[in-house]
């Protein structure tokens, strides 16, 4: 009886008008970016104002509530609503009861002591609940039953009645019936924990489609390609196919929808907007009359060509050229016919756009949630040229052979790892190695790697030389340019009966410049030079250089002593013109004639120094003679005589100090005379 009371009391609780019934959108249009997001579209027919329903997983709720839009000709939107994040604690925070009072009716009565009900039944009752107690009561025999006596406060005083033998029981107050109804409803919508049910309140009049879609975060799709050469090395193009590989990550099927992927990079964001923030506010005091606190004012203030971008390198292909598809040893009869290609399929219709590439799959898809789908995109010639690049840091010994791809189509590729095979005369196919196809624009090429070329060989070695160019004396200073030249030569065998064009990776020096070969035909890309040579074929080894120079300015000052074996080395460079070199001999003398002269005051110096030692000698021999004896007159006798040396070593030192500020003199002159 318990369990039909309480059956009974939620029938009373929902016995309000009901809401007009939520219609559910219905997935349409899917397209999804190589960035990792997805554009989702859904489509309804409502009639005058509607609600409709869509469910989203609970980690996309933050980008749907970021990125919904609705698309209503005729009509407009209402708002939309969730449950919050946490709908059911931040629910009964609000309510008058908690969410364990909804276990069973007496703990609900229990809760909302106070309020007024209507019980119906044999005791029928109306007032306000007072107390809710439980009892047990013997029965016949040893048994015993528990149950619920409710105390109701009416206009006759104090009532009881047995819950459990109520027929019916409801809350009088509407608005109380309406708090539980919401309540139940959040305590069934939260079984789903991974998912939220939005509600979009649409308006206008009469019928129409409404379309609702956003972006959410999806996985990558990804694209990749096979490249079919043709059995003629020489043939101009080869066929290329595109197929995308696509994930149904979303939580739900996708049913006959439109899809359409879309290339390219996308500046996206991500904001928690589905979690509840809260700004910290500062406590203030209670303010008293008579007490004023005024903020304090410190003052203020018054407010106040042309390089493209370089194509990514190609990747290092994985070696080894499987044979033959269906060769063995005793090779059978030719099939009847082998086709010319590979299948065509009805490809994507694609269109380019200002950052990306957009292709619209022909026909809808099905694709259940949790699984892959490939489907094709592009199926067209392409041109392509065969060759051999040379990379010395993927193989030092032999190229690799590649293929040079051009995007004359009207659309970009987008990147992807290509597969590539080889069609022999006889019409077999053969595997010959993978490559790695960055993002190809209209009008561009891209070199693909794909194996290495064992019939082609390379060695190389490098060397540096140092020369002088040219020199000019300017402003007391020698200026002089040296040209530093580094050479790679390259030694290469090709095939003996083909002929290869070859495409060498030589690093571009910075600050250097590229002398030789010319730069005709000599592209740049990620900092190196890429070199085109012609192999002929035969035996003979041909040679190539690759000459890089740079020109470094220096100064040397003419006047600078330390400077004179340079300057010595230098009048002799027949780099220099005669009138420089003849105005450096001329310097070399000048300078010639300061050294001179300074040697002079240094052996004037040097001569004072010895006399000076030797009269210190003297006077401390002076100290131990006996006064007015021969040895002590002799002694004087020889200082007075180098006093008298003294004075003309100082004259000497003079003469020779004048003679170096002369030369000098001269130097400087000459040299500012020079220019």
């Amino acid at each position: 009886m318990h369990r039909l009371l309480c059956l009974v009391a939620l029938l009373g609780v929902f016995a309000a008008p009901a809401l007009a019934a939520a219609q559910d959108l219905t997935l349409k249009r899917v397209m999804l970016s190589s960035g990792g997001l997805g554009y989702f579209e859904y489509e309804a027919s409502v009639d005058g104002d509607a609600t409709l329903k869509l469910t989203v997983p609970l980690d996309q709720v933050d980008d749907v509530l970021k990125s919904l839009v609705v698309y209503d000709d005729k009509g407009g939107v209402g708002g939309v609503s969730l449950p919050g994040r946490e709908p059911l604690a931040q629910l009964f925070k609000d309510l008058p009861f908690d969410q364990q009072s909804l276990d069973s009716t007496a703990q609900l009565l229990s809760a909302l002591k106070g309020a007024e009900v209507t019980v119906g039944g044999s005791r029928a009752a109306s007032g306000r609940i007072v107390s809710v107690q439980e009892e047990t009561v013997a029965l016949n025999g040893k048994a015993s039953t528990t149950r619920t006596r409710v105390t109701l406060l009416t206009d006759r005083g104090l009532q009881q009645f047995i819950l459990e033998d109520a027929e019916n029981l409801q809350f009088t107050d509407p608005a109380l019936r309406d708090k539980i109804a919401m309540a139940l409803r959040a305590i069934q919508s939260s079984h789903a924990k991974d998912t939220r049910t939005m509600e979009l309140a649409t308006r206008g009049e009469g019928r129409r489609n409404v379309r609702v879609a956003y972006i959410v975060e999806v996985p990558v799709w990804k694209a990749s390609w096979r490249l079919t050469l043709p059995a003629d090395p020489a043939a101009p193009r080869a066929r290329l196919q595109g197929w995308a590989t696509v994930e149904n990550m979303s939580g739900q099927d996708w049913k006959e929808v439109e899809l359409t992927l879309v290339s390219g990079r996308p500046v996206a964001f991500h904001q928690a907007l589905y979690e509840a923030y809260y700004v910290t506010r500062p406590d203030v005091p209670i303010e008293v009359a008579g007490r004023l606190m005024p903020g304090v004012d410190r003052g203020g203030v018054q407010v106040e060509e042309r390089a493209r971008s370089a194509p990514a390198p190609a990747g290092r292909p994985a070696d080894g050229v499987m044979g033959k598809v269906g060769a063995a040893t005793a090779a059978p009869p030719p099939p009847p016919a082998i086709p010319a290609q590979a299948a065509p399929f009805e490809a994507a219709a694609a269109s380019d756009g200002a950052t990306q590439v957009v292709f619209k799959i022909p026909k809808p898809v099905s694709v259940t949630s949790g699984r892959t789908l490939s489907i094709p995109i592009i199926d067209r010639d392409v041109p392509a040229a065969r060759l051999a690049l040379y990379q010395a840091d993927t193989a030092a010994r032999n190229p690799l052979a590649a293929v040079r791809l051009a995007n004359d189509g009207d659309t970009g590729l987008p990147p992807g790892i290509i597969t590539l095979y080889e069609r022999d005369p006889a019409g077999y196919v053969a595997y010959v190695g993978d490559a790695r196809l960055s993002g190809l624009p209209v009008g561009e090429t891209r070199l693909l790697a794909y194996a290495v070329d064992e019939k082609i060989t390379v060695e190389r070695d490098s060397a540096q030389t140092d020369r002088l160019a040219s020199g000019s004396i300017v402003n007391g200073a020698l200026r002089f340019s040296r040209v530093i030249r580094q050479t790679t030569t390259y030694r290469v065998k090709g095939p003996l009966k083909e002929p290869r064009e070859l495409i060498v990776v030589q690093r571009r020096l910075p600050g250097w410049t590229l002398v030789q070969p010319e730069a005709k035909g000599v592209e740049l890309s990620e900092g190196n030079y890429r070199i085109p040579f012609h192999l002929p074929g035969g035996e003979k080894t041909q040679t190539f250089d690759v000459v890089q120079e740079q020109t470094q300015q220096q100064e040397l000052r003419l006047l600078d002593n330390a400077a004179i074996e340079q300057i010595r080395v230098y009048a002799q460079a027949r780099e220099f013109d005669a009138k420089t070199r003849e105005s450096l001999d001329r310097i070399l003398k000048l300078q010639g004639a300061i050294a001179g002269a300074q040697h002079k005051v240094k052996q004037a110096d040097a001569d004072r120094e010895q006399i000076v030692q030797e009269q210190a000698r003297l006077r401390d021999n002076l100290e131990r003679v006996p006064a007015n004896s021969d040895l002590q007159r002799r002694y004087l006798a020889t200082l007075d005589k180098q006093e008298t040396e003294l004075e003309s070593i100082a004259k000497r030192r003079a003469d020779a100090q004048t003679e170096v500020e002369g030369a000098w003199q001269a130097l400087r002159s000459y040299v500012a005379q020079l220019g």
